[in-house]
Parts: C-alpha cells; sequence; structure tokens
C-alpha cells in the first residue's frame, strides 16, 4: 500500500469514526468531518499533508501525490 492510499483510507475511517460518534455521542463530533474535509482540500491545493508525512517516517513507501 502507498502513503496515497493510505491517507484516502485514514481519511475515510475519520470521516466514517465522526458521524458514528456524532449520531451517538454529540453532534459536537460533526466539526471532525469538517476538519477532514478541510484538510483533503488543502492538501489537495498545496500538497502538504501531515498524515502523509507520518506515515512516510514509518516506512512506507510513497505513492505520486505526496512525493
Amino acid at each position: 500500500m502507498t502513503v496515497d492510499r493510505a491517507v484516502m483510507m485514514f481519511a475515510g475511517a475519520m470521516v466514517l469514526l465522526s458521524l458514528a460518534l456524532g449520531y451517538y455521542v454529540s453532534p459536537y463530533w460533526y466539526l471532525l468531518n469538517a476538519f477532514v474535509g478541510l484538510n483533503l482540500m488543502q492538501a489537495s491545493v498545496t500538497g502538504f499533508c501531515p498524515a502523509a508525512i507520518i506515515l512516510k517516517k514509518l516506512g512506507m513507501k510513497p505513492g505520486v501525490a505526496f512525493s
């Protein structure tokens, strides 16, 4: 698995987790969805993604998007 695919998987998991927590625990958890969405948008424009940096340091092979 490349860093690009791992970032997409992590973002998807965070969105699903946030939806579940927002429904069952507190609506404030929906703010996590907003944060994930904004982070994805800024990463697509700037190419800077903290999750990609961490995954690269953990030894995951780089992809095309976050090189």
